[in-house]
């Protein structure tokens, strides 16, 4: 278990945001799915990453580091092994993304993970297999997951109120198997960003899918993946944990962001100016500067990973802010409604836990104390920066979580002021 300490400082300078890790999941296995060789660039190896790749790897790709952060990737270059064992870590892109995928074999698959990833649901995928009568055999719902058979063209029903991750997993599949397929959305799709990421890398990559209007997605069979060069744009929700820092801090410059973006978690941007807060958006870099902000409503259902951060925000600006619609928070790397009010309430904030939400009390400043986070990279990230409003030291356990998706996180901090203490655990 690793523990920081930090020494409250207000934070200025410029960071380059790093790459998208929904974007380099979608990168890497529409390259690992072509059959010529595509060159991804822009690569981060946080943990999920190297969990995707990994992964695509054991699915018959080779995945050459290039160094620098560039990977050379060559699908159906391996012959696959009659059992093939899958570590997604504790990577939920990584586990709903390929389990489909590795469908496309007749192999016996089995899929392992960590953490709370073990028990994170997979119902909706196992109505797929009592469809199509596949075997498989879980512990009590839970993984490991053994399948045995491969996956057929067909209907598929997916809730519309769970992760968008199964449609994405069957979005990447399905225009392979031989034969048409369609998926249908049961109800209003939550997170639809995720989707349209899907939709817009599987386009560059050559794959055509008619989208009616997120109720139903229309799939040709036999489709094949084209290879390609592709850099991966910088990452709105790690961005946004820099964004708010500007904004409770001093002035931050956010570089390597595409105002163009179809990244759901965006909507930061918008967010922080509907509660007043002071933003500057250029072609090509984003300022936030210190603001007295008021709170607001905000609905999570289509911006769930940034929910953390936000709620920093909250906690430090004038009034009441109400996060509506964020159930989906509880079956996270952590009970994130729960982490983050428990842990966000030691530290002097008001925050009082809704079943789909919370409702913040803002205050002018925090106090400081002993934080846990949760072993959830976003709650390390969003106490981190808290920590420059406190009046007092902040110590973070399980500090190392930032491993997860952004390594280079307290490297980064430091750079523009953090005063941050890596704790011995005799400290």
């Amino acid at each position: 278990m690793k523990r920081i300490r930090i020494n409250p400082k207000i934070l200025k300078g410029t960071i380059s945001i790093p790459p998208s890790k929904s974007l380099c999941h979608r990168g890497i296995i529409s390259a690992a799915l072509a059959n010529e060789e595509s060159t991804i660039s822009n690569v981060i190896f946080s943990d999920d990453i190297h969990a995707t790749c990994q992964g695509m790897e054991i699915l018959g790709a080779r995945i050459e580091d290039l160094g620098h952060g560039v990977l050379k990737i060559k699908g159906n270059a391996r012959e696959l092994e009659k059992e093939i064992d899958i570590d997604s870590k504790e990577s939920g892109s990584t586990l709903r993304f390929l389990i489909p995928i590795s469908m496309l074999h007749d192999n016996t698959k089995v899929f392992t993970g960590r953490g709370k990833l073990v028990s994170r649901p997979l119902e909706s995928y196992y109505k797929i297999f009592d469809e199509q009568g596949i075997i498989y055999s879980t512990e009590n719902g839970n993984l490991p997951l053994e399948i045995q058979g491969k996956l057929k063209a067909g209907a598929f029903e997916i809730e519309g109120n769970i992760s968008s991750q199964f449609i994405t997993g069957l979005l990447f599949t399905l225009p392979l198997l031989d034969g048409d397929s369609r998926i249908i959305v049961k109800g209003d799709l939550e997170s639809k960003g995720y989707v349209d990421l899907t939709l817009d890398t599987l386009n560059k990559f050559g794959i055509r899918v008619e989208n009616k209007d997120y109720q139903e997605f229309l799939i040709k069979g036999n489709q094949k993946y084209k290879a390609i060069d592709y850099r991966v744009e910088g990452d709105f929700s790690q961005a946004a944990f820099w964004l708010v820092a500007g904004i409770i801090g001093e002035e931050i410059t956010s570089l390597d962001l595409n105002i163009e973006s179809l990244q759901g978690d965006k909507v930061i941007m918008d967010l922080i100016k509907e509660m007043g807060g002071h933003i500057e958006i250029t072609k090509d870099k984003v300022i936030t500067r210190r603001s007295d902000t008021k709170g607001i409503e905000i609905d999570a259902s289509q911006c769930p990973d940034i929910v953390p951060i936000l709620t920093v925000l909250a906690a430090l600006s004038e009034g009441e802010t109400r996060i509506i619609n964020a159930a989906r928070l509880r079956i996270k790397e952590s009970d994130r409604l729960k982490a983050i009010s428990t842990e966000l309430n030691k530290l002097g904030a008001v925050v009082r836990e809704l079943e789909d939400g919370l409702v913040i009390q803002g205050k002018k400043s925090l106090k400081g104390g002993i934080v846990d986070s949760w072993n959830d990279h976003r709650i390390a990230m969003s106490l981190a920066i808290a920590s420059l409003r406190c009046t007092e030291e902040v110590t973070i356990t399980n500090s190392h979580a930032v491993s997860k998706s952004y390594p280079h996180f307290w490297e980064d901090f430091k750079k523009i002021g953090g005063d941050v203490h890596e704790l011995n655990m005799g400290e």
